[in-house]
Parts: structure tokens; sequence; C-alpha cells
């Protein structure tokens, strides 16, 4: 006898093949799930096929599923506890909650189904994935953000990382009582991003740092206008005056891209307040730096760095990417005159995500950056029983030269810095 998964097979063939997609798109989700229970039914009386009920409406579920979600793995999309979904080909599909990564129960029918899903995916925005063109980034209607690898060069079948969109809006507030920074540090970032400081926020994959750059645009002026650019749109800015863009990948004659180089040069035409990039890996950062520097104070930033002064040497690399010819000292000139605060992130081996340090870019000595560490987290020496890091944070308190101080001043907010401090 035909085990459940081959069953579903045949009768998922059946009814893909007879399936009208513009009848499709007239229908609701209520009334698909009745048509597609009416086929099931029917197929399993012609075929005489011993399908319990419990599994019978569970084909039903998964057809739904397939046809206006994202087949097997809508469930664990559907779950608000799971941070991250990543199939590794149709039988291996994990995900991660709370931090920590585990293997889920959930199947492909095969890697054509897996395939498939992946081009809806790029199709909904505007971009395609396949033999030509394996590797493509996009998002979700709810704004989860994907990566898709397909074959020939994801070689155990195709690839799909997704990084869910969190419907709850975390706050610095919020991300200190879950113990991610002191409420001093939240505090003081936020003072930041009132002040119009520009930050850089530095981190590994899945540190943190997106959800760290919403928690700080929530404290930019409603007055302010805001141009965001990202290669896939997941910044959730509750302002009203904001411009999102998105890069665009090659058509099918190969031209027509559009990268964030371009988007940032072109976001500085348009009276921006403050220029918002997404992730800056490449040349873009050398006209971040210029907006920056040239009147649009408060931009801020995230880059893939292990600590501060990695960032400042990654900044520097992708600024010779855009102009060989600049010197390193002049490069170097730029940062320290672009770049206020380096904030530091990182997924700690428990799973948990902390700001490890908040540092600013204090100038130059010689050819080397000088930056001052403000609030720096120390873990314990000794782990506690359940395997959880634990620490405490300690600061070094704010030098006289700080521009966080003279900002501060400036905006009337001197007050509640010094109350970070103890000072009167």
């Amino acid at each position: 006898m035909a085990s459940s998964k081959e069953i579903y097979k045949q009768l998922r063939s059946r009814i893909f093949d007879v399936i009208d997609a513009e009848a499709l798109a007239t229908l609701s989700t209520a009334q698909l799930q009745d048509q597609l229970g009416q086929a099931i039914d029917l197929l399993i009386t012609q075929q005489r096929l011993p399908i319990p009920r419990l599994v019978r409406n569970e084909f039903v579920t998964n057809l739904k599923d397939e046809l206006v979600g994202l087949g097997p793995i809508q469930p664990l999309m559907d779950d608000e506890s799971i941070n991250d979904v990543m199939v590794n080909g149709p039988d291996h599909v994990f995900i991660e909650r709370n931090g920590v990564v585990e293997k889920s129960d959930i199947t492909f029918v095969d890697e054509q189904q897996v395939l498939e899903i992946a081009k809806r995916i790029a199709a909904r925005v505007g971009r395609r994935v396949d033999e030509s063109v394996p590797m493509c980034d996009a998002r979700l209607p709810d704004g989860s953000r994907v990566n898709i690898v397909a074959p020939p060069i994801a070689i155990d079948g195709t690839s799909i990382s997704i990084r869910k969109f969190k419907k709850q809006k975390l706050g610095l507030e919020d991300l200190a009582k879950m113990g991610s920074m002191s409420q001093e540090m939240a505090q003081l970032l936020a003072i930041a991003a009132r002040c119009r400081l520009n930050v850089v926020i530095s981190g590994g994959t899945g540190s943190g740092k997106t959800t760290l750059l919403n928690a700080l645009s929530q404290y930019i002026s409603i007055k302010e206008r805001i141009i965001t650019i990202e290669d896939a749109a997941e910044l959730q800015l509750q302002q009203p005056h904001v411009v999102r863009l998105e890069t665009r990948t090659a058509g099918i004659e190969g031209s027509g891209a559009i990268g964030q180089r371009q988007l940032v040069i072109n976001s500085l035409r348009m009276r921006p307040d403050r220029v918002i990039v997404g992730e800056c890996r490449g040349a873009e950062a050398f006209e971040m730096l210029q907006a920056m520097n040239t009147g649009h104070d408060g931009s801020m930033t995230t880059l893939h760095a292990n600590s501060p002064r990695d960032a400042i040497s990654r900044i520097e690399s992708m600024v010779m990417m855009a102009t060989s010819s600049l010197p390193l000292e002049a490069i170097r000139r730029t940062i320290v005159s672009a770049v206020d605060v380096i904030v530091q992130i990182s997924r700690l081996h428990d799973g948990s995500r902390r700001l490890m340090s908040i540092s600013e870019v204090v100038g130059l000595e010689g050819n080397s950056v000088v930056m001052e560490e403000v609030f720096r987290f120390q873990p314990d020496a000794v782990q506690n029983a359940e395997g959880k890091v634990s620490g405490h944070y300690v600061t070094s308190g704010l030098m006289q030269r700080s521009v966080l101080v003279e900002k501060a001043q400036f905006f009337g907010l001197q007050h509640e810095l010094n109350s970070i401090f103890g000072r009167s």
C-alpha cells in the first residue's frame, strides 16, 4: 500500500493539472478550501483510497497552503515563536526559535515543489530564479526577508532562507527589558538618535542589527524627511515622511540593475534630512559617508563586523571599492568626521542577542582612529547551570570632548544625558 505522502503526490498532480489559475484568483480562502475538499473527496471515491478523515483534511490544508501560501512551510511562517526558516532541499527544513536552531519534521513532496515556491516568492517582487539566475534576494508580503539559492549553485536542492518579519515592533525599552542592553544604554541610544548623531550598527549575521536599527528609528522626529535604502525592504519606520527605496536586479537581457550605490547617490538629490541604509556591504559606503558629512546628520546604517575596530576597517575596505585613488589617511579622516557612534551587537552561543559595546569615534591620532568605549558588556567568569551567558554592563562615562555631550547641549538634552551617569 502506498504511503500517505505518495498518495498526496498523486492527488496533488491530478488537481494541479486541471486547476484554472484565473478562476483561482477570484476565490476567497474559504471558497478555495471548500472546492479543494470536494476535489479530494471525488478523487478518493473514484480511486477507492483508504484515507482517514484526518489525513484527508491535512491534504486539503496542504494544497491550500501551496496555492496561496508557502506550501509545507506555511505553518512555520504562522508560528510567531519562530524567527528563521531555512530550507536545505526538500527533506531538510530547519528553524530558529529563541536563538537555537533545530530540525523541523516538515518535508516537501520533491525538489520541484521547493523550486516552484521559490519562483513564486521571487515573482511577487519582480525577480526571477532559474538556472541562469540561481540567486535572489526577495521579501514576502508581510515584510519577511528571503534569500534563495537554486541549482546548479545549490548542489543538494533549492535553498530558501527566511528571516521572519516580527509583527511586534520592539523599542529600545523592550530590548532593555529582554536583557539585550541595560536601561542606561537604551537611554543613551535614544538621546543619540534624537541628537542626530550618525550611527553605525555592527554585528554578525542574525545578531539583531535590523531590529536595533528599527528601534533607534523610533526616536527620529516626525518632522524629518527620511530616505531608506535596502536590498529587500524590511525596515518598519513609523514616521509619516518616509521614502523607501529598494535595489533591483538585472532583467532577462542582463540590464536594468540598480544597486545600493546608485540609490544612495540619488537619495542625496531628494532633499533628505536623514539617509538610512539597511546594510552597507560595498561601494555605497563612500556615498553614505558623504551624506553623513554634508548636512544629513542622524543618518544610520548596519554592517557585518565582529568589533568596533573591525567595523572601521570594513568601512575603509568598502570605500576603497568605490575609489581606489583616495589615500588611506584621507579615508580615515572622512570616517572620523562622518561616524559618531558605533554600536556592536552579537548573538552569543546560548542564542541570546546582546549589545556588546557602545563606542564613540573621537578622532585621529597619527594614522589610527581613536574610539572611546562608553558602555561594555562584561560576561561573568562562570556560566550559570542552564548554560546561559550572564554578566553586567560597565561604563567609563563620557569624555569632555564627546560629540554626544556637545550635541546634547545643542538639543537641550544635557540633563537627560547627565542623569544616565549619575551627574547633576
